[in-house]
């Protein structure tokens, strides 16, 4: 494939006519041609050539051209052809989210990160956002979210993309009739989709059920644990976190710990604040378990305590931000070493916690040891990662890994979350680390659009 960055520009001829620059002409061997298909997303129209003396690589759309095949804006894009009968502009990449509207916030509180994100893509492709609203299925349409140059918003009508990038928030909606549809129909359309949907707690362990190289690394769980069963790990750990399936930010999650001679205790949070109570046997712990949540009990999993590395006695865990990068490869775009606050069940900032960087966290609990322990989280992250993917139907693009680290150095994932928070990206010391994890978003985007030479196929 031919493959280069070119600069389109528009006109006012009324008729179907693209113009080239001279060098243009040459690269894509369209010298002497009299006409070529123009495609853009799943549009392809026929269009006069035209050749214009002029040094660079140029193309000049007449608005004839321009309104049938949907070209949004001017400015850099790829051109690409195969053969001599089509080139393809692009790729034309979609950002599917949603919130609550307004003017100046078309997407929510979700704006900010899917602007930035298309300030960064446009100077290599047409990115742009929409919401399930957009989509026009009969004329296989979206009605676009571009960035005009002033940082605003403004409205396009293009053809379906090359590439999906799913930042749906709503984890209720996307269990919905309306969300499987659409999801199913860029399947059937052979459009690549990724991320497909929420992780629930219990998914990843299922996937990896079999997988003997990421058993390794995960804590014992167990889905929908009777009593008995409760019982029995606790009394084998010592310790066990006891959380929602489909729970996220801490909500609703125990700590439950066994101590033979002073009976069972357990941490949650309630009010804002952290809670610690006392049983003098496990069934009245089970009373109170039951009463807080009846029957929802049955959408919770138990998992197998680990006893991470500590400051300040308290304990810390660790995100590991995943991106497929350009090459389609796993790689580890951001670390936040998350400290629980005291009393706290969980990491979580808005629990008590506190950010820092990995470099940070683990000199102060491994010392001389801390860039080796470091080096071989990063590796077990990634071979987890493929683990998931090699495990999973559909096809995934980014990943936050919830990482504990033991006294030992013995690397534990406790979740997987398929489209993962940026929170860890605010801590002044994981800007960059956030600029880059856009960039892999956007690189695996021009992977999963084809648009990449025969070289990097």
């Amino acid at each position: 494939m031919s493959l280069t960055i070119c600069n389109v520009h528009f006109t006012q001829q009324p008729e179907r006519i693209v113009w080239f620059s001279s060098p243009l002409a040459k690269l894509l061997k369209l010298s002497g041609r009299k006409s070529v298909n123009v495609k853009l997303g799943r549009d392809t129209v026929p269009a006069t050539v035209r050749l214009i003396k002029r040094k660079g690589n140029h193309v000049y759309m007449s608005a004839g051209l321009r309104r049938s095949v949907r070209i949004p804006k001017t400015g850099n894009v790829y051109v690409a052809n195969d053969d001599n009968d089509e080139i393809q502009l692009g790729p034309l990449i979609g950002v599917l989210t949603d919130g609550v509207r307004s003017a100046s916030a078309p997407f929510g509180d979700r704006t900010g990160f899917v602007r930035e994100l298309l300030r960064l893509g446009e100077k290599k492709a047409y990115f742009f956002a929409f919401t399930p609203r957009d989509i026009n299925w009969q004329q296989e349409t979206v009605h676009a979210w571009f960035l005009d140059g002033g940082g605003g918003w403004v409205r396009r009508v293009v053809p379906l993309p090359d590439v999906v990038y799913n930042r749906l928030t709503s984890r209720r909606a996307e269990t919905t009739m309306p969300i499987t549809s659409l999801r199913e129909r860029f399947l059937k359309k052979r459009i690549p989709f990724f991320n497909w949907s929420f992780f629930n707690k219990s998914d990843v362990y299922k996937l990896l059920d079999n997988d003997v190289e990421a058993l390794r690394h995960l804590p014992e769980s167990v889905n929908n644990p009777s009593a008995e069963r409760i019982r029995e790990l606790l009394e084998k750990h010592q310790f066990l976190y006891y959380k929602p399936t489909a729970g996220s930010l801490g909500i609703g999650i125990y700590r439950l710990t066994y101590h033979p001679r002073r009976g069972y205790f357990v941490r949650y949070r309630r009010n804002g604040g952290n809670v610690l109570l006392r049983f003098s046997n496990f069934a009245s712990l089970m009373k109170m378990l039951r009463a807080r949540h009846g029957s929802g009990l049955s959408s919770y999993v138990v998992q197998q305590g680990i006893r991470l590395v500590e400051i300040d006695n308290c304990p810390i865990d660790f995100r590991f931000h995943m991106h497929k990068d350009g090459r389609n490869q796993w790689v580890v775009a951001g670390i936040g070493a998350k400290k629980a606050g005291r009393g706290s069940v969980t990491t979580h900032i808005k629990n008590g916690g506190s950010l820092m960087t990995p470099e940070q966290a683990l000199s102060r609990t491994f010392g001389d040891r801390a860039e080796t322990v470091l080096k071989e989280a990063k590796d077990v992250a990634v071979k987890l990662s493929e683990s998931i993917e090699r495990n999973y139907p559909h096809t995934l693009g980014e990943l936050g890994l919830d990482i504990g680290i033991d006294r030992d150095g013995a690397v534990w994932m406790f979740e997987a979350n398929a489209k993962p928070g940026r929170s860890i990206f605010k801590h002044p010391a994981l800007k960059e680390q956030g600029k880059a994890s856009l960039e892999f978003i956007l690189d695996h985007c021009m992977y999963l659009s084809k648009f990449r030479r025969r070289d990097e196929a």
